[in-house]
């Protein structure tokens, strides 16, 4: 929300009340990712760059799509412009959020050389930066694990040092990862992303 609306709420609550109330009224029949959408595409018209990123996490966490996002962004085209659609996509490279990854929208991507195989012993996990990208690699017995460091409530990059036996908590809002899986065990609702990866001529390789 800009300061401006949070000054209208504070000082007219009643007015905005009757605001609010008829937005969530005027879409009761939408969809929660259409809603969305429409939401994210209303703060790239305005270009608020603090709505268009709360907007933008809000419609991810409602099963929006990255290609259904940017399908969204240009099918408004005619709307909101070329200039304003790279408005956007700027603030989502900066991001770097790992769904908006080529490799993660099926886009060919690129195998990135990771370390020697025979450098993390199994039940072991090591953070390492790799052409720029964050990751936790973590090696079962019997496959390897590559996730990407950032928490994916909203993108904290996440240190070694959060790292407590198998448990990988986010220093910001505290959501917590089982290492050998992925999978959120507390507080959260959403897994660590992890890339495809494979060892190749005694090489581990992840592919984003």
């Amino acid at each position: 929300m800009s300061d401006a609306l949070t000054y209208l709420v504070k000082a007219r609550p009643d007015a905005m009340g009757h605001y609010f109330a008829f937005l969530k009224d005027a879409g009761r029949h939408l969809d929660p990712k259409t809603r969305a959408l429409i939401s994210v595409i209303t703060k790239v018209h305005a270009q608020t760059e603090r709505g268009f990123r709360q907007y933008l996490g809000r419609a991810l966490r409602d099963g929006c799509t990255p290609v259904e996002i940017l399908d969204a962004l240009l099918m408004a085209f005619p709307a909101l412009g070329l200039a304003k659609i790279v408005w956007a996509v700027d603030i989502i490279l900066a991001l770097d959020l790992p769904e908006f990854q080529p490799g993660a929208m099926g886009a060919p991507g690129a195998w990135h050389d990771l370390m020697a195989a025979d450098e993390l012993e199994v039940g072991a996990t090591r953070r390492l930066d790799c052409d720029g990208r964050g990751l936790f690699v973590h090696r079962a017995a019997d496959e390897w694990r590559v996730y990407d460091s950032r928490c994916p409530h909203q993108t904290t990059n996440i240190p070694q040092l959060a790292l407590e036996g198998h448990t990988l908590t986010c220093p910001k809002h505290h959501w917590a990862f089982d290492i050998r899986s992925g999978a959120c065990t507390a507080i959260g609702d959403r897994p660590l992303k992890q890339w495809p990866s494979k060892v190749e001529d005694g090489r581990l390789l992840a592919h984003w």
